[in-house]
C-alpha cells in the first residue's frame, strides 16, 4: 500500500478512505492520531494490526461536537457541561458508560464505557465531520515506540501500512490528553496530561488519580495504563539534580556510549555528548512538547544509553514524567548505580 502525505488542498481524499475503512493518521495538539472509522469493525482491527497494538487496550472515539457523543451515551454526570465548555475542543478525555451495541467491542476493549475527546485541531475537526463519522485515534506509531508528534514521524513508522497522513507540522502540547472517567462517582484522573488536576478542580471540584498497577489480566480503561510505553530502542535513565557527570562517569566506566535529553544549560556543560535540546529555561511545557521527539532522534543516534533529565512532579510535569518514567521502565539513575 502507498502511504500518502495529504496536504491542506487534499483533505477530501482523506475523507474518503475514512468512508471507505481505510487508516488515515491525523494531527491534534497533544498527537498524532491514527484514524479509522470508529462503529466500522473492520476498519478498528486494521488499526491494531497497523500499531502492533494489544487488542484489549480501549482506544479513544474522537468527534467534531459534543452532539455526536449523544449517540452513545444517554446519561451524562451533570459536571459534563461544564467540563465540555471550558476544555472541549481540547487535550480533555472523558469516560462515559455507553449504550449497549453502540460502539464494537474492539473499541471499547469489552467494557460498558468508552473514552471520547474533542481534539483542537481544525483539519481534524473537518476530517471528522466531513467523513460523518467519529474516528478512533490511538497515537499513530508502532506500538510500545514514542508517539508521534510531526507526519513524518508517522509515515516513518506506519509507511506501507495506513492509506495516508494529514500534515499539520509539528504538535503544539507533545503528550497524549489527559483522561478523566465519569462513570464512577468521584472523578478519576486516569492518564496525565496537559488539563491538570488543579485546572479540572478548579471547574468541577476535587477528583481523584488513579495510581494503581494494572495486571496482566486486567482490561484497562484507557489507553496507557498497562503495556510499556514511549520506548526508544537504547535504555533510558532519568537524571535529577546535579547527577550528570556522575552519570556520564558512569557510562564511561561500562565503555557505553551516552546520550543526553535535557535542558540547554545542561547540553552546554557537555558538548561533545550526543544530544538533544529539551527546552532552553527549564520549563517543563516546552519540555513535554519535545520529550517524544528527542527520544525518537536517538533511535537514529549511535549510543548505548540515554540520559533524559527529570522535572518536579507538578503541573505539567506531572504528564512529562509519566510518560518519561513508562519510557525509562521506572530507572533512575543514582550516583551509587
Amino acid at each position: 500500500m502507498d502511504t500518502k502525505i495529504y496536504q491542506a488542498d487534499e483533505l477530501s481524499e482523506a475523507v474518503a478512505a475514512i468512508k471507505a475503512g481505510q487508516l488515515v493518521a491525523f494531527p491534534t495538539e497533544t498527537v498524532y492520531g491514527l484514524g479509522a472509522d470508529a462503529q466500522n469493525e473492520a476498519a478498528v482491527k486494521q488499526v491494531y494490526a497497523a500499531k502492533g497494538r494489544p487488542s484489549d487496550n480501549p482506544l479513544i472515539v474522537h468527534v467534531s461536537s459534543f452532539e455526536q457523543v449523544k449517540a452513545f451515551v444517554d446519561n451524562f454526570p451533570v459536571i459534563t457541561e461544564k467540563l465540555v465548555e471550558t476544555f472541549w475542543p481540547g487535550p480533555l478525555t472523558l469516560i462515559f458508560p455507553i449504550k449497549p451495541g453502540t460502539l464494537p467491542a474492539v473499541v471499547t476493549g469489552g467494557l460498558s464505557t468508552a473514552a471520547f475527546r474533542m481534539p483542537n485541531n481544525k483539519k481534524t475537526l473537518a476530517l471528522i465531520a466531513q467523513s460523518g463519522r467519529p474516528i478512533v485515534g490511538p497515537s499513530a506509531n508502532t506500538s510500545g515506540k514514542p508517539s508521534p508528534t510531526t507526519a513524518e514521524h508517522v509515515y516513518h513508522d506506519l509507511k506501507g501500512k495506513i492509506a495516508g497522513v494529514l500534515d499539520d507540522g509539528s504538535t503544539e502540547i507533545g503528550v497524549e490528553s489527559t483522561v478523566l472517567d465519569l462513570s464512577q462517582a468521584v472523578p478519576m484522573i486516569l492518564r496525565p496530561g496537559a488539563i491538570t488536576e488543579e485546572a479540572l478542580a478548579a471547574v468541577i471540584g476535587p477528583v481523584a488519580i488513579d495510581g494503581h498497577l494494572v495486571s496482566a489480566e486486567e482490561v484497562p480503561k484507557a489507553p496507557g495504563m498497562k503495556y510499556r510505553h514511549y520506548a526508544p530502542q537504547v535504555p533510558v535513565q532519568i537524571v535529577e539534580g546535579a547527577d550528570w557527570q556522575a552519570a556520564l562517569a558512569w557510562a564511561a566506566a561500562r565503555q557505553q556510549r551516552p546520550g543526553i535529553l535535557a535542558d540547554q544549560a545542561v547540553i552546554a556543560a557537555f558538548p561533545a555528548v550526543p544530544h538533544f535540546e529539551l527546552t532552553t529555561d527549564n520549563d517543563v511545557a516546552t519540555a513535554a512538547q519535545r520529550l517524544f521527539a528527542g527520544l525518537r532522534y536517538f533511535d537514529e543516534q549511535p549510543i548505548d544509553v540515554l540520559f533524559v533529565q527529570g522535572f518536579a512532579e507538578q503541573g505539567m510535569g506531572v504528564a512529562y514524567m509519566n510518560r518519561l518514567k513508562k519510557a525509562a521502565s521506572g530507572n533512575f539513575f543514582t550516583s551509587g548505580t
